[in-house]
C-alpha cells in the first residue's frame, strides 16, 4: 500500500496558499459586487447575475480552457504585457477567483438584502452618508454572510480540479494542488495515497457544510430573536 510522500503532502500547502489567496481577493472583489446587486433596479441587473452564476453550470473545463486562451502566451493579456499567466501559480489565482466567485458573492449579496430598506432609509434620514449606512450599518449586519461566503469560497477553491488542471496543470511545489494529487495517485494505481488525501477532502468538506449551516442557523435565531 502507497502513501503520499514528500510531493503529495506538498501540494496541501500550495492548495492552502491558493485558497486563502483567492479567498481573501474574492471578498475584496465581491463586497461592491454584491452590494450594488442587493441595491440596483437597473433591467440589466439579471445580465450581470448570469454572468456572476455561470461557473455553477458550466463544467470547469469549458471554464479553464478559455481561460487558458485568455491568459497563454497567444491569448490579449499575453500580447499586452508579454507574459503569460498559464500553468502558474498567479493563473491559478485567477481562475479561482473566477471559479469560485459565485459562491462569494450570493452569499454577500442575501445578506445585504436580509439588511432591509428600512433601516437604511432611517439613517438617511439622520444624515448619514451612503458610506456611513455601508460601513456602520450594512456591513455588520450581514456579517453572517461574509462569514458564510469566505467559508465558501475557501472550501470551493480547496476542491476545484478542472480549472486548475487546464489552467496551471501539474507543476510539483508550483501548480499541484490536491485534487491533481488525488487524480495522479488513481491513474498510477496508488490507491493508498489517494485514499489518505481523498479522506482528507472529505472529512475538511463536511466540517465545512456543519459549519456553514451552524452559521445560517445563528444567523437566523439573531433575526428572528
Amino acid at each position: 500500500m502507497t502513501f503520499p510522500d514528500g510531493a503529495d503532502f506538498a501540494s496541501i500547502g500550495i492548495t492552502l496558499k491558493l485558497a486563502t489567496v483567492s479567498t481573501l481577493l474574492l471578498l475584496v472583489i465581491a463586497l461592491p459586487l454584491a452590494w450594488w446587486l442587493a441595491r440596483t433596479r437597473a433591467r440589466w441587473k439579471v445580465f450581470v447575475e448570469a454572468v456572476v452564476a455561470l461557473p455553477l453550470i458550466l463544467p470547469p473545463t469549458v471554464l479553464g480552457f478559455y481561460l487558458l486562451i485568455a491568459l497563454g502566451t497567444n491569448g490579449p493579456l499575453a500580447r499586452l504585457t508579454g507574459h503569460s499567466l498559464a500553468f502558474s501559480f498567479t493563473g491559478l489565482v485567477f481562475g479561482s477567483i473566477i471559479y469560485s466567485l459565485p459562491f462569494v458573492v450570493q452569499p454577500l449579496r442575501d445578506a445585504f438584502i436580509a439588511v432591509g430598506d428600512e433601516v437604511m432609509d432611517a439613517a438617511a434620514t439622520l444624515g448619514a452618508s451612503p458610506m456611513d449606512r455601508f460601513m456602520t450599518i450594512a456591513v455588520p449586519l450581514a456579517r453572517p454572510g461574509f462569514l458564510t461566503a469566505a467559508v465558501l469560497g475557501f472550501a470551493h477553491t480547496i476542491g476545484e480540479f478542472g480549472v486548475a488542471l487546464m489552467i496551471g496543470g501539474s507543476i510539483p511545489g508550483q501548480t499541484r494542488v490536491v485534487s491533481i494529487a488525488i487524480y495522479e495517485q488513481v491513474e498510477a494505481g496508488r490507491y493508498g495515497g489517494a485514499h489518505v488525501l481523498a479522506g482528507g477532502l472529505i472529512a475538511f468538506s463536511f466540517v465545512v457544510l456543519v459549519a456553514v449551516y451552524t452559521l445560517n442557523r445563528n444567523a437566523s435565531a439573531v433575526r428572528i430573536g
